[in-house]
């Protein structure tokens, strides 16, 4: 059972492969996270990751890692802050705010921050339920 004050964190990195997989299913074809001589000159100076790529992490740990199987995600708000780029490792931490035992839900801070220099590149807050674990 996950408790108040919990804390989880997980590393990962994802690669231009990847971003460029994730542009295709979804159609977000952005020259500035596919195309280097595109995303020059822009103010990034080079490709970004899609926000939401990165995001959708949060749920790969929630259904899996952090409460883990079964839990279903009921809401998720969202600040993007800081760009993010392939082959870079980051460290998306869950925090766990408030847990609403009666009803099998928590309230989950969700950060993602640049591993080398600890700066928060997204931020927010999730609401998940799990009638096993919470």
């Amino acid at each position: 059972m996950i408790s108040n004050g919990a804390v989880y964190k997980h590393e990962f990195s994802f690669s231009q492969e990847e971003v460029n997989k994730f542009a295709e299913v979804t159609g977000d074809k952005n020259p500035v996270h596919l195309d280097a001589e595109y995303a020059s000159k822009t103010m990034f100076k080079r490709p970004i990751m899609h926000g939401m790529l990165s995001a959708s992490l949060f749920s790969k740990v929630f259904g899996t890692l952090f409460p883990g199987e079964g839990t279903i995600y009921l809401k998720q708000t969202l600040n993007f802050l800081k760009p993010m780029y392939v082959d870079t490792t980051y460290i998306a931490e869950f925090t766990v705010k408030e847990v609403i035992a009666g009803k099998h839900r928590a309230v989950v801070e969700t950060l993602i921050k640049d591993k080398a220099s600890s700066l928060v590149c997204t931020s927010g807050e999730a609401l998940v339920l799990n009638t096993n674990k919470i």
